[in-house]
Order: C-alpha cells, then sequence, then structure tokens
C-alpha cells in the first residue's frame, strides 16, 4: 500500500533516532532529542496510515512528457489522454508560447534574485502587467507568484478591524488563509446562498468597508457564482465585490475575460485575482488588477509581493504570448464549449452524475473515496488519465473524479474518455 512505503521511508529517515532497538554506535544527539524525534516518527506515521485506511492518501504520478492533451506517464506504456489539467486552452505546450519563453531566458536570465522594490523588475514584469490590466479593462495590475500568493497578500493589506469580509463557505483554500491573515470582521455565508448573504450584509452595516469575497467559478464543482446578485446586493448595502477568477480566466465570456464578463458585470466587480497558471501558459504566477490606488497600496503593504522573489522573465513573457494570443483570436476558448457539452451529455446517459453546469470542469460524483481512487487507476490502465478527489480537497462523503475538458482534446478523445468510463463505471458497479 502507498502508506506502507511512505511510512517506510519516513522509518529509514528516523530510524537513528528510535529509542531502543538500534544496534548502531550511540548517537551524539541529546537523549530528549532523540525522543522528540521518536515521537514525531510516531505521531507521522499513525497520520500517513490514517490516510491510507480513508483511502485519502495522495500519490503522485510521474508525467515523462511535455503537458498536454497526450502525455507519457511513468510506468504506463504509450501515451495517455489527459483529462484533468488546467490546461484549458492548451497553451501549455504551445510553440509560440515555448518560444517566448525561450527568448526571454536568453535575453533577461534565468532570474532576477531580487524582490521587485530592490532589483527585480524588468520592462517585461511591467508590460505583462499593463496587458492583463488592458485585457481585464481595469486600471492596474500586480504580478505575484501564484494566485495563492495573490489571495495571501491582499486582504490583510487592504482590511483592518474596522472592516468587515463576507466570504462563501466554499471559496478556494487560498481565500480561506488570506482571511486568516486579516484582522477584518469575518463573515462566511453559505455557498451560493443570496439570503444569507444579505442578511449578513445587513447585520454588518456597523463596519466601515464592507468586501464581499467569492470564487468566479468554484474549482471542485464548476458552479457559477451568481455575481449579477452579489453585485445588486453589493450596490443595495455599500459593499465592494472581490472575485478569484482563476478557473474561468481566459475562456469564460464572449471575449475570455472571465465571470464578471460572462455575467455582464465588468463594471461592477472591483477586484479580481487570478492566475497565469492555468488557461494562459499554465506556468506559473498571480495577479491582483483593479483600482490604480489598490495596486499601490499592494506594492507597499503585501507581504508575498514585498517578500518572494519576482517572477522569472521566461515564465512572464510565456504569460504574455499567451495573453497574446488569446487576445488575437479567441476561437480556442470558444471550442471549449462544444467538447464540455459533448462530455456532460454523453456521460449523463450512460448514467453518471455530472456536478456543476456546462463549465468544462465535470466532476464524476462518486462520493466514496477509495472508489474514487480506484476507478482513476483503472481508468489510467485504460489510457486516461484522471484523479481521484476526496478530503480534505472535499467535504467528506463528495469524493469525485474531476474531469477537466481542454480545447486541446478532440471529440474522438472526449469519446475514449466517456468509453473507458462506462467499461470502469459497470466493472465498480457505478453505472448498470
Amino acid at each position: 500500500r502507498p502508506a506502507t512505503s511512505l511510512a517506510a521511508m519516513l522509518g529509514r529517515a528516523l530510524s537513528a533516532v528510535r529509542p531502543s532497538g538500534c544496534s548502531r554506535a550511540p548517537s551524539r544527539v541529546p537523549s530528549r532529542a532523540r525522543a522528540a524525534l521518536a515521537q514525531l516518527h510516531s505521531v507521522l506515521e499513525a497520520q500517513l496510515e490514517q490516510m491510507s485506511s480513508a483511502g485519502t492518501l495522495k500519490s503522485e504520478r510521474i508525467i515523462t512528457s511535455k503537458q498536454g492533451a497526450r502525455i507519457s506517464v511513468e510506468g504506463t506504456a504509450g501515451v495517455v489522454l489527459n483529462f484533468c489539467a488546467n490546461n484549458y486552452l492548451g497553451l501549455s505546450s504551445h510553440p509560440e508560447v515555448i518560444q517566448s519563453g525561450i527568448q526571454a531566458l536568453e535575453q533577461y536570465g534565468a532570474g532576477l534574485s531580487s524582490v521587485r522594490f530592490i532589483c527585480g523588475t524588468q520592462n517585461l514584469h511591467k508590460s505583462l502587467e499593463a496587458k492583463i490590466a488592458k485585457f481585464h479593462q481595469r486600471e492596474d495590475a500586480i504580478l505575484y507568484a501564484s494566485c495563492f500568493d495573490a489571495n495571501a497578500g491582499i486582504f490583510e493589506a487592504l482590511l483592518t478591524a474596522e472592516d468587515a469580509i463576507f466570504s462563501d463557505e466554499l471559496n478556494h483554500a487560498s481565500i480561506i488563509d488570506g482571511l486568516r491573515l486579516c484582522k477584518a470582521n469575518k463573515y462566511r455565508y453559505k455557498h451560493l446562498d443570496l439570503g444569507d448573504l444579505e442578511a449578513k450584509l445587513k447585520e454588518a452595516q456597523k463596519h466601515r468597508m464592507r468586501l464581499i469575497v467569492t470564487d468566479g467559478v468554484f474549482s471542485m464543482d464548476g458552479d457559477v457564482a451568481p455575481l449579477k446578485e452579489i453585485c445588486d446586493l453589493s450596490d443595495k448595502y455599500n459593499a465592494l465585490v472581490f472575485i478569484d477568477d482563476c478557473h474561468a480566466t481566459g475562456f469564460i465570456g464572449p471575449n475570455g475575460r472571465g465571470t464578471d464578463e460572462l455575467l455582464g458585470v465588468m463594471d461592477r466587480v472591483h477586484i479580481i485575482n487570478s492566475t497565469l497558471g492555468k488557461a494562459l501558459g499554465g506556468a506559473a504566477g498571480g495577479y491582483t488588477t483593479g483600482p490604480k490606488a489598490l495596486v499601490a497600496l499592494m506594492r507597499q503593504r503585501s507581504r508575498p509581493y514585498l517578500f518572494s522573489n519576482t517572477l522569472p522573465p521566461p515564465v512572464v513573457n510565456c504569460a504574455s504570448k499567451a495573453l497574446d494570443l488569446l487576445m488575437d483570436n479567441n476561437t480556442i476558448a470558444e471550442s471549449m464549449a462544444s467538447k464540455t457539452k459533448r462530455f456532460r451529455s454523453q456521460m449523463t446517459a450512460a448514467g453518471f452524475t455530472i456536478g456543476g453546469k456546462d463549465h468544462p470542469i465535470c466532476p464524476v460524483m462518486l462520493g466514496d473515496a477509495r472508489l474514487a481512487s480506484s476507478m482513476a487507476e483503472d481508468m489510467l490502465k485504460r489510457g486516461i488519465y484522471v484523479i481521484g478527489f476526496s478530503f480534505p480537497v472535499v467535504p467528506k462523503d463528495k469524493a469525485r473524479i474531476r474531469v477537466q475538458i481542454s480545447a486541446a482534446h478532440s471529440d474522438e478523445d472526449v469519446d475514449q474518455c466517456v468509453k473507458a468510463f462506462i467499461e470502469v463505471g459497470r466493472k465498480h458497479g457505478v453505472i448498470s
């Protein structure tokens, strides 16, 4: 079992500190330190075993090729179809994106060995920030090493104990961690529940500023936040609206600008955090875009920005080229809708329960963690790379295989994936 191998590795790493039964020469480590390390070994081993018993222990498959619709996986013969990457537009290995990264590597180097305000800002960074702001039709933008960092850095810098923040209960973990660092009064409303949000907004009128925080698209279920109604409430109760649009930027909306464009509220959403690590090249990086004064404040106060190395030039140039390709022609994004509909309709007809609606995140709901993991392994044997998701990534008893459709997939790829799901689903008694 995976836990056995992990525990064995941990055991080998810490075997020298076991308090008894050791035939080696006496250690110079003080006895109390040995006891502490032995206790650590025991605690970690118990946790790993508990995860294994619950079927939630995660292993990492090793890919030996570029990211794409077709990949090579260590220990698996031949090429497999990848249906679980965030590579929505298929740009991770696009030849023009790769060439832009190579060009930046040669001209600007591998990295800057500095944070932005010391000697870590190149014209590449400023150009990409301007391009992001233009794409989202906002005043300014600021780059981070990841959107996790962007979410970790904004709330603490923006809000104080005089303010209030309202967060959907299923917001991304990075938002939750960012809120923990913030001194504002925190209100958590039920998932997509506008009535609960309004009740909490009424309750919080005593505070100086109010900020509503939601994912644009929720990454585990693929459901879309009701932004028009949220914006109506923000107008009624004098609140600001923030969205994390990582699973929408580049491919949702008529021009791929995200959920605010899709729902016609681009001029009513005040702050957007998003990523360069999914549709926009898939390498790394995140950003905040919004009012110029907000971005200026983040450059002065946002701790992940102030204390993290700047994005490497090749990563910046790859993302910049991905944005160019998207803004020049959005037909790549348009092709995803028909492929998503094809997968969802065929899977539903076969008897599977698919979460969300119309989004290329297509969670195949299974409930049981072991079942999700076992089915994912059987799918790989049939040449389809998918991963089972279970607690703590999703709520208990809500385990699923999250399928993600990419513009790089062909209709034949989608049909092959559905065929494998039907075979595996019948094998495990999920469908008849």
